[in-house]
């Protein structure tokens, strides 16, 4: 029983000493007058006031006020002072105005007119301002400004925390720096570390060279580094545009980091990258996108191009431009200058798009596959590599290599190079198809209306009956071929003269007699819409291929073999 007293008792002295060491914490100080030119009185007019004139000083914990006159409050421990107001507090806090009303219980300063708070580097300007000593934070409520030897800032409401050296801006805010302009509606800032954290719509303009937009992150006005957030956007004036999640971003040295639903936007030549990640470097005019990259070439509205791979890079490459120049006044046509570029982002660049691994191009006139793929704007040149087949209408092409030109949006001619080969389905195991060294296959209207094989060309076409039914399998072997078509209908074939052929009649065509060396069919790799340009379906071996110019006598040999088979 005894025991459980003293346990209450000690309680009990411990809250009396917690609760004393509170009220010491709160507990006020006085305000002192330390010293005044005139002191008098004016009960009528002011009671309980002292009212001083000339060189007057109070003094306030480490807090000194200088004014020319002031009313004093002793018992209300409070001060009104006028004229040529300073309020100095240790040896980096200096306030001046023209009026003060200062309460020494609340440490409460309301500064009014002509007012300017200075802390080490930073000064504060408006015409009114309350600064409350107790948490060490003053705000202005009707307009103000606050520089320091980096920006200047100005909006309709402001704090600024001397301790921590942090504003808050609020209300038309704008900041002026030698290299851009910020404007916002509300916008935190650090005098010291210089950095703006972006808490609203925000515009950061850099005159005739970037804007970036955002809603959340920071940006370094020294460094000019950057976290943007909430899908910001970077936008140039050469006309691209950077879109995504985060973005870290560094100015000064031309470098960006998107993360996340990335779109990189550019509406000079109109295309579009899409992406999980990307970096570009401004000043080397390059970048890349991928995880999941995609292009989107908007140039042509009636025909958009969509290509993936898993890496996209783009660049602008320079180049020089070739011009006759006047020689004293006379031109002479055989001298050739090359005139040095005036800058590399008009008339000296082009844009050069690369693609690798697992390449697929959609767009109605064109499909593509292969494993990488280079797109040459000054050209208009899309080149395929890496086993590339494309497909135009009903029409099937592969080479070792694939360059698809592209003239006015759209496709000119496909030229295939080396090991090439052409397949058009005509049946459920008709399919027509020519070989060769090289290919011409030539656009009108979206649709192939000409091949052209040159080289070693094999062919195995099958002609038809006025009523559509099968004459037959008709195989050739010459030095070039040209097949034409109408309205995705083979109309006829020119040969060169010196040409081997046989038409074999289609119940004894052989079943190896049906396709040429190398033949494959890749209809499962084809992308037959957009969205299946991310789909990685498994690769169409390609069988080895071998083309010879026949001659005659082997020819016969051939033929002579394949007889034999048939009667066996």
């Amino acid at each position: 029983m005894f025991k459980g007293k003293r346990i209450i008792l000690f309680i009990g002295c411990w809250l009396l000493a917690i609760g004393c060491i509170a009220q010491d914490t709160t507990k006020t100080s006085l305000v002192y007058l330390e010293h005044s030119q005139t002191l008098s009185f004016d009960e009528k007019r002011l009671p309980d006031a002292q009212i001083l004139n000339g060189d007057v000083c109070f003094r306030h914990d480490s807090v000194l006020m200088f004014c020319d006159s002031a009313y004093f409050f002793e018992k209300e421990n409070s001060l009104h002072a006028f004229g040529h107001v300073h309020m100095v507090q240790g040896d980096s806090l200096e306030g001046f105005s023209d009026v003060l009303y200062y309460n020494g219980n609340t440490k409460m300063a309301r500064m009014r007119q002509h007012v300017r708070l200075i802390h080490q580097e930073t000064i504060l300007t408006t015409d009114s301002l309350n600064y409350n000593r107790a948490k060490n934070i003053a705000y202005y409520f009707s307009g103000g400004m606050i520089q320091d030897d980096l920006n200047t800032l100005t909006s309709t409401w402001g704090q600024y925390t001397p301790d921590n050296h942090q504003a808050i801006f609020r209300g038309d805010v704008k900041l002026v720096n030698p290299n851009f302009v910020l404007t916002a509606d509300t916008l935190g800032y650090n005098t010291e570390s210089y950095q703006s954290d972006l808490v609203g719509p925000t515009k950061i303009l850099y005159e005739k060279e970037t804007t970036i937009l955002s809603t959340n992150g920071w940006y370094n006005t020294q460094t000019e580094r950057s976290m943007l957030l909430n899908r910001s956007r970077i936008i140039h004036t050469d006309g691209m545009t950077l879109v995504g999640d985060t973005i870290y971003y560094d100015k000064h040295h031309g470098y960006g980091q998107a993360i996340g639903n990335i779109e990189s936007i550019d509406s000079t030549n109109q295309m579009t990258l899409y992406g999980q990640y990307s970096e570009i470097w401004e000043d080397l005019n390059k970048g890349y996108v991928t995880d999941s990259a995609m292009l989107l070439d908007w140039s042509d509205s009636t025909t958009f191009t969509y290509m993936h791979a898993d890496t996209l890079w783009t660049e602008e490459v320079p180049y020089k431009i070739y011009s006759l120049r006047p020689n004293d006044s006379i031109w002479v046509d055989s001298v050739l200058t090359a005139i040095p570029p005036d800058t590399l982002w008009k008339d000296t660049t082009y844009q050069l798009l690369r693609a690798f691994y697992h390449v697929r191009v959609f767009r109605d006139d064109l499909q593509a596959v292969c494993d990488s793929a280079s797109y040459h704007g000054r050209d208009s040149l899309l080149t395929l590599l890496g086993l590339p087949i494309c497909w135009n209408g009903e029409n099937q092409i592969s080479a070792d290599q694939i360059d698809v030109y592209i003239k006015n949006n759209t496709i000119d001619y496909i030229h295939g190079i080396e090991n090439t080969l052409a397949v058009k389905r005509d049946g459920l195991e008709e399919f027509n198809q020519m070989v060769g060294k090289e290919m011409f296959a030539y656009v009108r209207n979206g649709e192939v209306y000409l091949v052209d094989v040159q080289g070693n060309a094999e062919t195995i076409f099958y002609p038809r009956e006025d009523d559509g039914s099968y004459v037959g399998l008709n195989r050739t072997q010459s030095s070039f071929v040209k097949l034409y078509i109408t309205e995705q209908t083979i109309d006829h074939v020119v040969f060169t003269t010196a040409t081997n052929g046989v038409m074999i009649p289609l119940d004894q065509v052989l079943q190896e007699e049906r396709t040429l060396s190398g033949f494959f069919w890749a209809e499962d790799e084809r992308p037959r819409k957009p969205g299946e340009i991310f789909l990685h379906p498994q690769r169409t071996v390609r069988p080895e291929k071998t083309i010879t110019s026949a001659t005659a006598d082997e020819e016969d040999d051939e033929l002579e073999g394949r007889d034999r088979k048939r009667d066996n």
